[in-house]
Order: structure tokens, then C-alpha cells, then sequence
């Protein structure tokens, strides 16, 4: 009686201790979007002890990221929330002795400065803050906390009408616009105004304003040690809305308002901040060459001698968020190198960079792009966003010798998830023979037996980059069964500043060559059908979709979302057009229309016969709706399979809020499958060909019917 019932038993723990594997088996879907979440802004007290970070999930009912504020101990004990009251927060900052925490909360769309007591946990709001803050940092004496935010200005009506009768519904006034940025992507339309530096005592009070002009001091601030001062970046030229980049370094007396200029040169000069000992202040910039690219270098000023130092000359890196060591003997900053984000520390003595962390990321949800933030502590461990293919952002510390996870946000969810396995190769263009980086995600159960369908997903920016990050799209993508690729063509950052400018006022070009060259790659290893072939991406990656479809005939069904269309009509209606013609072209379009037209995906539309969506957000400035609707209604009048999908209320980041992300998959993965069937293999581009396809075989254009109405992509 004893042996069947041990038998039963043990029966039973088998069972058991399979579950986590049988759970294991099913692919990430579209449902667990919401039960995703991320590690922010990761805080770590002056002494090192504790961190504080941003822990944002997603909110089913308001489908929005919401964002809590939680602690740990540096060794990973006591992980616990730390704040609840206002429905969002943000920005919590240490003050220097560690006794208190600012952070600012959102309340109903108010924005107020919160400090919580740490020996006794009290919190409490001590001032409104009169719109939303960046930059929020403590004075060193402890006394004061600085910010910056946009200040709206009224300005007097062009004409006034008749005074309008008590009761009467009288149509909403005109809008005059006389600045020349008057609309931002994300924000809408904007009421004029600049931004700047306040300053608000720590133990509560009203915001004072500290810098004064028609100018923006939007680059960034730190105080001097004598907390009576503080350095900003701005812009102060009287041209500056049409000089955007040319940003210095000020000093800002908090008392008087007056202002000292540091730097002096044309290029940005930003993110500074000042040496414990307050005697240098490093910052990052570039001299500006008007390029399409330029890579961002580390300098320190010295105070005294006036003396500007470049500090990463040799690195040939674009580098931000520079940080201090406490004894002012190194800094740390952060670059992206072959895809991965680097956080490292440049000793001041011998200029020599020693690794800190090379998984540095995770807070963009939808796409591997670069991302992520750290913190330094007085004795030199950190705190930063930690990221792999297999996890968004977790707070990690690290110290130059070892790197230790504190969190594990998602066990709940991707330990029970089968995801896609994701390797990363080279490939020689077939334009140069350049050696181009690459990443595929195989679908969960892969078996290289069999031949699957492939989408090649390419990035936006252009001047960007993706790597071995957790990308929430990229796993869907993989769990519905398909091989993803995703390249860095040249023109992606982080393989220096020749590779990212071969696309200088030749984009899109050659670029269109390193994709099919790695699409090639993957084919030659047997377990793609080259028949079956999908093409997406978003943004820069829109216009590459629309530009390979105008050049090829091998994919068999494409998604073109928020693309450029018409570069002439793009430089004229985006958010940035003071930036674009001057940096992306030789000059306006009314000065060189054949090279705008040279470069635009609609140069081609007469080519295309691939099925082709195209996606985009209705509030979309940044590439506007109309370059979307353009695109769409060519490819109507040409007779081709397509389809505009609008995404309402969204802006340039369509996949923001949870079901915009998976509106975003769930519509592309729609139209991939409303073509399963193998396409004839039209030959493989000649190697260096950019020319278009010619003689496609007739049954390569099929008309299916018209999709369903589409619903509604956090990512963008």
C-alpha cells in the first residue's frame, strides 16, 4: 500500500515541477503587452546603499504606462514600493546628504514638487510647479532645487472681433501663427513661448524664474558649488529658430539673473555638469559641420584658465549623459558601440575609458533602440537600466569589476513565455563589401528543417541603432511564426562617424544594398523560404520600405509605417523643418528639386507591385499624415493592393500606449497573412544594383481583397 502511493506522490511533484516548463511552451501574445513591465531612471543614494527607480506597467483601463516609484537595497533586499498619492511620477532625485527625495507628481494634469522624508517616510506636496518640468536638480547646500519648463506667452490677437453676446455659441477664435516653430510632435500645437530656469526652495514655496529673454535654456543645468549659481546650456542668438543646434554654456546667478557666458563656438555645447570641487565643468557637443551626423564628444572647461579640454577625440563615438566621480578624478558617460549600449568611465589623469557595463537599456518597449539611464554614487558603484533580448529594462548595479541584477519585473510573465531566440552575424554589403551588423530572432520551437517566412524590420532614424535589446514587437513578430531580421545598414550610429555619414545627402542609397545583402544571408542558410518574404519599418525604416518596394519585387506583401514620401513636401510641413533642409540636404527644395525628387520614395511608386499598407498616426508631426495619404493614393491610382491604416490620436510614437502596440503587430501581421502564398523568386539583385526590377513575372501582383477595417501599437 506504502509503494503506490509513494508512486502517486512522486507522480504528483512531476507533474508539478513541469508546469513552469509546460507553461513555458506558448509564445508571448498579444494579451501579455499589458502585463509587461520596465525599470526607469534608476536613482542610487550618495552612499550607495539604496536605489530608488521608476517602475512602469501597463494600465488596463486607462491603456497607459503608469509609473510607481519603488526602492531596494543596493544588495537586492527590501524591494518595495515607496510612494503612492499622485496617479504619475517622475524624476526622483537624492538631495545630497540623502535625508530627503524629490520627485515630481502628475495629478489631472497638474505637475507639482514632491519631497519625502526618508528617516520618517512622510511625503508631501510643497509646491505647483506650473507645468511640466525637466531637469530637476538639488542644490548642493541642500537649500534649493532647480528645473526648467516651457513659459507660454499671450500674445495680442492679429484683429479683435465684436464682443459676443452673453449666452451666444460663437465658433472657436482663429489661430495666428507668426513663430516659426508653432507645432511639435507629441505636443501639438504649441502656444508661443520659451523655456526656463526656476529655481523653488526645498522646503516648499513658489517657483522663481531665473533666466529672462525670448530664449530657450533647454539643454540641460547644474548648480556651482556654492549653490548660488547655475550653468545652463541655451541658445541666446537672435536668429536661434533658425540656428536650432548652436546651444553654449552660461552661468546664471539665481539672486541677479546675470548671465556670464562660457563656450563660444557654432555647435551645441550641453549636458553640463560641474566637478565636485566646482573648478571644471564637463560637458558634450560637436562642432557643428552641418552634417547629417555628427559624433558628440566629451570636453571639460576649466573655470580658471578658461581652457576647453576634448577629452574622447580618439573614441569616434557619439557619448552623453556625462557623470562625476565624487573625488573629480573621472567621469562616466554612455555610448553605443556595434549595437550596444556602453556605460564607461574616462580616467582624467591618462584619458584612458574603462568599461562600467555594456548592456545598458531596455526603456524602449516596442523597438530595440538605443535607450536607458545611470546614476554614480560617492564611492563609485552605479545604478543603470539593464536589457537583453530576453527582458526589458531591470535595475542592475555594477562597479567596474562585476555587473549584479537587483530585479526580475517580468518573471511573472516571460519566464512563462517560449521567446524568440535572437543571434547576431555580419554580412559584406554587395554594395562594397562594408561589413554590416545583423540580428535574427527565431521563432520559438525553431527548426532549421523547415522553411519559414521572414520579415525584415528596419529602423527609423535614420541616424540611430538597433542591437541585442528586448523589443516586445520583434518577439511578436517571432511568436506568430516567422524568422524577424533587423540590420544596421550604414547610416546607423554607433560604428563611428564615417559609417553613419556614407549616407550624407544620399539617403535612401546604398543602404537599400546592405538590406537585400543581408536578407541574401539569411536565405543561404536554408530555413527561409525565398518566396515568402515581408518588409517593415517605421519612420526612416518607412521610407527604406517604401523605397525597396520601388526597387524590388522579391517581398511579397509590405507595411510602410509613418514614412517620408515626398522629401520637398516633408521639409516643408514637418515639426523640425528649420533643421532637416539644412542638415539632411544641400539647401531647400525650391534650390535643388532634383535631388529632393532623386531621394523620394514616390519617384519609384511606379514601380511598386507589392501589396503595400501604409500606417501612420493622425497626429503624427514628425513625418505628418500627408506623407502617408500621398504614398496610399499612388499606389490606388497605380491599381495596387493597399491599404491606409490611421491611427487616431496617435503621434510620430505609434505604439505609445498598449493597444496602440498591439494595433501596430496585430495590422501588420494581418496584412502579412493575407498574402501565405509563395511569391515567384524574381533574381537576387546584382551585387551594387540599385536600379529597379524589370521584368517581374505577371503573377507577382495579386489583388486580394480589401482587409477589414483595422483597430487601432508602448514603442513607437
Amino acid at each position: 500500500m506504502i509503494q503506490p502511493a509513494i508512486r502517486l506522490l512522486v507522480a504528483i511533484l512531476a507533474l508539478v515541477a513541469s508546469l513552469p516548463a509546460l507553461a513555458q511552451s506558448r509564445p508571448l501574445g498579444l494579451e501579455d503587452v499589458f502585463a509587461l513591465e520596465y525599470a526607469d531612471d534608476p536613482r542610487i543614494s550618495p552612499g550607495g546603499e539604496r536605489i530608488v527607480y521608476l517602475r512602469k506597467s501597463m494600465d488596463r483601463m486607462t491603456d497607459r504606462v503608469r509609473s510607481e516609484l519603488w526602492i531596494i537595497n543596493a544588495d537586492g533586499g527590501r524591494h518595495r514600493p515607496l510612494v503612492t498619492g499622485p496617479e504619475r511620477v517622475s524624476s526622483p532625485r537624492w538631495s545630497p546628504d540623502g535625508s530627503r527625495l524629490a520627485f515630481v507628481g502628475q495629478q489631472d494634469g497638474r505637475y507639482s514638487l514632491w519631497i519625502r522624508w526618508m528617516d520618517t517616510g512622510e511625503a508631501a506636496p510643497v509646491s505647483e510647479l506650473g507645468g511640466r518640468p525637466s531637469d530637476l536638480a538639488w542644490s548642493p547646500d541642500g537649500k534649493w532645487l532647480a528645473f526648467t519648463r516651457r513659459v507660454e506667452q499671450d500674445v495680442a490677437p492679429l484683429a479683435n472681433l465684436p464682443e459676443k453676446p452673453a449666452g451666444a455659441n460663437w465658433a472657436e477664435p482663429v489661430r495666428v501663427i507668426d513663430s516659426m516653430i508653432y507645432r511639435a510632435d507629441d505636443r501639438g500645437f504649441l502656444r508661443q513661448g520659451h523655456v526656463h530656469a526656476f529655481v523653488v526652495p526645498a522646503e516648499g514655496g513658489t517657483p522663481r524664474q531665473v533666466t529672462r529673454g525670448d530664449f530657450n535654456h533647454a539643454g540641460g543645468l547644474d548648480w556651482l558649488p556654492n549653490s548660488q549659481a547655475l550653468v545652463v546650456s541655451a541658445n541666446r542668438r537672435d536668429d536661434w529658430e533658425s540656428e536650432p543646434l548652436d546651444t553654449d554654456l552660461w552661468v546664471v546667478e539665481i539672486n541677479s539673473g546675470e548671465m556670464r557666458r562660457l563656450t563660444d563656438r557654432y555647435g551645441p555645447d550641453e549636458s553640463p555638469v560641474v566637478s565636485p570641487d566646482g573648478r571644471r565643468i564637463a560637458y558634450v557637443g560637436f562642432d557643428d559641420a552641418r552634417l547629417g551626423f555628427h559624433s558628440t564628444d566629451l570636453f571639460v572647461f576649466d573655470r580658471n584658465s578658461r581652457e576647453i579640454t576634448l577629452l574622447t577625440g580618439e573614441l569616434d563615438r557619439a557619448v552623453r549623459s556625462p557623470a562625476w566621480d565624487s573625488r573629480g578624478r573621472g567621469i562616466y558617460f554612455l555610448y553605443d558601440d556595434e549595437g550596444q549600449t556602453h556605460l564607461a568611465r574616462l580616467e582624467l589623469s591618462n584619458q584612458k575609458v574603462a568599461a562600467i557595463a555594456d548592456d545598458v537599456g531596455g526603456t524602449t518597449l516596442g523597438r530595440p533602440y538605443a535607450s536607458g539611464s545611470y546614476t554614480v554614487a560617492e564611492y563609485g558603484s552605479v545604478a543603470y537600466t539593464q536589457t537583453s533580448p530576453e527582458r526589458p529594462a531591470e535595475v542592475a548595479t555594477g562597479d567596474g569589476r562585476r555587473v549584479r541584477r537587483l530585479t526580475d519585473l517580468n518573471e511573472d510573465v516571460l519566464d512563462f513565455r517560449e521567446l524568440a531566440r535572437v543571434e547576431t552575424f555580419w554580412v559584406e554589403s554587395g554594395y562594397d563589401q562594408r561589413d554590416v551588423q545583423a540580428w535574427i530572432a527565431l521563432p520559438p520551437g525553431f527548426d532549421p528543417a523547415r522553411r519559414y517566412p521572414l520579415i525584415l524590420e528596419i529602423h527609423g532614424g535614420p541616424y540611430a541603432n538597433y542591437g541585442p535589446r528586448f523589443s516586445a514587437e520583434i518577439q511578436l513578430y517571432a511568436a506568430a511564426g516567422y524568422v524577424v531580421l533587423y540590420v544596421n545598414p550604414r547610416g546607423s550610429t554607433s560604428y563611428g562617424a564615417e559609417f553613419a555619414n556614407l549616407i550624407e545627402n544620399n539617403y535612401p542609397g546604398e543602404d537599400y544594398d546592405d538590406l537585400m545583402s543581408a536578407v541574401d544571408a539569411v536565405i543561404d542558410r536554408g530555413y527561409v523560404d525565398p518566396g515568402r518574404l515581408y518588409v517593415t519599418g517605421g519612420s526612416g525604416g518607412g521610407v527604406l520600405t517604401a523605397w525597396i518596394v520601388g526597387k524590388t519585387d522579391r517581398f511579397r506583401a509590405a507595411v510602410v509605417a509613418k514614412p517620408v514620401i515626398n522629401w520637398a513636401s516633408f521639409a516643408l510641413t514637418a515639426d523640425r523643418y528649420n533643421f532637416f533642409y539644412r542638415y539632411w540636404f544641400p539647401g531647400p527644395p525650391w534650390e535643388h528639386p532634383e535631388e529632393y525628387w532623386r531621394r523620394s520614395p514616390l519617384s519609384l511608386v511606379g514601380n511598386v507591385n507589392t501589396p503595400t499598407m501604409v500606417l501612420t498616426g493622425e497626429e503624427d508631426f514628425r513625418t505628418p499624415m500627408s506623407e502617408s495619404e500621398q504614398y496610399y493614393q499612388a499606389l490606388k491610382l497605380r491599381g495596387i493592393d493597399s491599404v491606409l491604416v490611421r491611427v487616431p490620436g496617435a503621434s510620430h510614437a505609434i505604439a505609445r500606449r498598449p493597444t496602440q502596440l498591439m494595433a501596430k503587430v496585430a495590422n501588420i501581421l494581418a496584412w502579412f497573412q493575407r498574402y501565405p502564398e509563395p511569391r515567384p523568386v524574381p533574381p537576387s539583385p546584382a551585387s551594387g544594383d540599385s536600379s529597379p526590377a524589370a521584368d517581374v513575372p505577371p503573377e507577382a501582383t495579386s489583388v486580394a481583397p480589401e482587409p477589414p477595417e483595422p483597430p487601432g501599437e508602448p514603442g513607437g
